[in-house]
C-alpha cells in the first residue's frame, strides 16, 4: 500500500506548538511580500487568488512526494 492510503497512529504529546510558529512565519511573509510587491496582500488586486492557490498547491504537492520519495529511499538504504 502506498503512503497516500497508509492509516496513522493517533497522535501523541509533543513538544513545540505549531500555531505560534505558523503565525511567525505569516508575519515574515508578510515582511517579503511587501519587499517584494511593495504592498500587503489585498482583495481585488487583479489577480485570481484561486488560481494563485491552485498553483501554490501543486508546487506543495510536488515537495511533499519529493520528501516521502527521499525518506523511503533512506529507509531502505538507497
Amino acid at each position: 500500500m502506498n503512503e497516500a492510503a497508509t492509516k496513522q497512529q493517533k497522535p501523541k504529546k509533543g513538544r513545540i506548538d505549531v500555531l505560534p510558529e505558523v503565525i511567525k512565519d505569516l508575519k515574515d511573509r508578510d515582511i517579503v511580500g511587501r519587499k517584494k510587491y511593495g504592498t500587503t496582500l489585498q482583495s481585488n488586486n487583479g489577480r485570481s487568488s484561486l488560481l494563485d492557490a491552485y498553483q501554490e498547491v501543486l508546487d506543495l504537492a510536488m515537495y511533499l512526494k519529493q520528501k516521502l520519495i527521499e525518506e523511503s529511499q533512506e529507509n531502505k538504504g538507497e
